[in-house]
């Protein structure tokens, strides 16, 4: 994947984020400055998603830890178990806000 590519694959992700946040009902804040996309819960933790483009990576920071996302066959992988990026992030938004969240 060259530059371009995940540059367009990142924004894909960060749209389908917000839309699935605003769509959850939660109260959970979304902001995007460029390459980083904060999710503000209600108690002020956060959830950090950002692209980081010399690595072509999804990085996630949340209460839990932190964790690297690249692409590997046609999904964002955890670099380390192999766990699917939006599976992964539902997850953590769920255990987060204290209720249920999907894409």
């Amino acid at each position: 994947m060259d530059e371009s590519d995940f540059l367009d694959a990142a924004e894909a992700v960060f749209n389908r984020i917000e839309t699935a946040i605003d769509a959850s009902g939660l109260d959970i804040e979304c902001n995007l400055n460029e390459s980083v996309m904060e999710l503000e819960f209600d108690d002020g933790t956060k959830i950090i998603v950002n692209r980081h483009t010399p690595n072509r990576e999804l990085w996630i920071a949340a209460r839990s830890g932190g964790f690297h996302y690249a692409w590997r066959d046609d999904a964002w992988r955890n670099t380390r178990d192999g766990s699917e990026f939006f599976a992964s992030l539902a997850r953590l938004v769920s255990d987060q806000a204290g209720d249920v969240f999907q894409f």
